[in-house]
């Protein structure tokens, strides 16, 4: 990807900022400190790499605002108060100018069925399909090849990458992102098992997904087998992350990768859960919980509480236990030098 935009440019979206250096030429990349070369943009978003800015060729650096040191002839430093935020913004300047909403109106491959609606400021691109009673809402994308099963809905302003399923009745709020591949409303994973034959239990629930909530490529969210699945707003789900039937996650919460939640748990406001963690069905995660990467809960989890391990324990307990367990062969050739001097014998 190739673009050359001005300083002045790069800096609009910040809020604020104090700029530190003589530089004054056109931004043409983005790279790490190290990777950077002349015309590229850099920051620091991890007091890790502090030590990397001084030897950076970078002609922009973005820098938190106590940062210590000064440019190279060359050189601008751009000190914000969050520099991750502030390249996330310049990005944004980007995205519009390399990845604009595609124009308004309906492709010819599209097929809408005649009871469906689709306001006339909706984009709905190549080889989509819109069923009988689905409405498509003020600005809305359907970039290619999204199907919205019956009676669903998308919000205004919302955009379904390409291959983006919808399941009948579901619902999709305003401002919403969800990524290539995502499913919302597949069937549920319920079957009473009689006499050894595992009946499969109806799913004539829906989803709901409120206004801004993100969802990450390949990520299925079940409809309920009553009622409704949902998912709050402002909840960010990251890729390759299964919601079981009848959850209820809060708003503001962070999923990241491979999560598996079962049916019927309850995930409160404001959690973070860690990658690759499994949770049973029928508990609850209270408000604020953190929840570290590859835990496993199997019961419900007090607001405020910081877990990890499998089973998921208290964060100090865990680290702890972990610490211990490096010691563990040093204790073993203490014991057996202990048992040699006090001549037991050895199994």
């Amino acid at each position: 990807m190739k673009f050359s935009l001005p300083l002045s440019e790069c800096l609009e979206n910040l809020e604020s900022f104090e700029v530190e250096g003589e530089w004054a030429g056109h931004v043409c990349g983005i790279a790490t400190l190290k990777e950077a070369v002349e015309g590229d943009l850099s920051f620091l978003g991890n007091s890790r790499y502090t030590q990397e800015v001084e030897g950076s060729r970078a002609s922009v650096i973005l820098l938190p605002l106590d940062f210590n040191g000064h440019p190279k002839p060359g050189q601008t430093y751009v000190r914000v108060p969050n520099p991750s935020l502030s390249l996330g913004r310049f990005c944004r300047v980007l995205e519009k100018r390399f990845w604009p909403r595609p124009p308004v109106g309906i492709h010819p491959t599209a097929v809408i069925d005649r009871d469906a609606h689709v306001d006339e400021t909706a984009s709905v691109g190549p080889y989509c399909l819109v069923s009988s009673g689905a409405r498509v809402g003020p600005g809305a994308v359907l970039t290619s090849h999204v199907s919205l099963g019956a009676h669903s809905a998308v919000g205004s302003g919302s955009c379904l990458m390409t291959h983006v399923t919808l399941g009948d009745f579901c619902q999709v709020g305003r401002d919403v992102f969800l990524n290539p591949g995502v499913v919302i409303g597949a069937e549920g994973f319920g079957y009473e098992t009689v006499d050894g034959v595992h009946e499969k239990v109806p799913q004539i629930g829906r989803v709901v997904l409120e206004d801004e909530v993100d969802v990450g490529a390949n990520t299925t969210i079940d409809r309920a087998r009553f009622s409704e699945t949902r998912i709050g707003a402002g909840t960010k789900i990251d890729n390759l992350v299964q919601i079981g039937h009848n959850v209820r996650v809060g708003k503001g919460c962070l999923i990241v990768a491979q999560v598996g939640i079962s049916g019927s748990t309850t995930v409160e406001d404001y959690v973070v859960i860690g990658g690759q963690t499994g949770i049973v069905g029928h508990i609850t995660i209270g408000s604020g919980t953190q929840i570290g990467a590859q835990s496993g809960v199997s019961k419900s989890i007090p607001p405020g509480s910081a877990v990890q391990g499998a089973p998921a324990l208290d964060i100090r307990l865990f680290q702890r236990i972990t610490a211990l367990q490096r010691k563990l062969p040093e204790f073993f050739a203490r014991l057996q030098e202990w048992e040699k001097a006090n001549a037991i014998p050895q199994k």
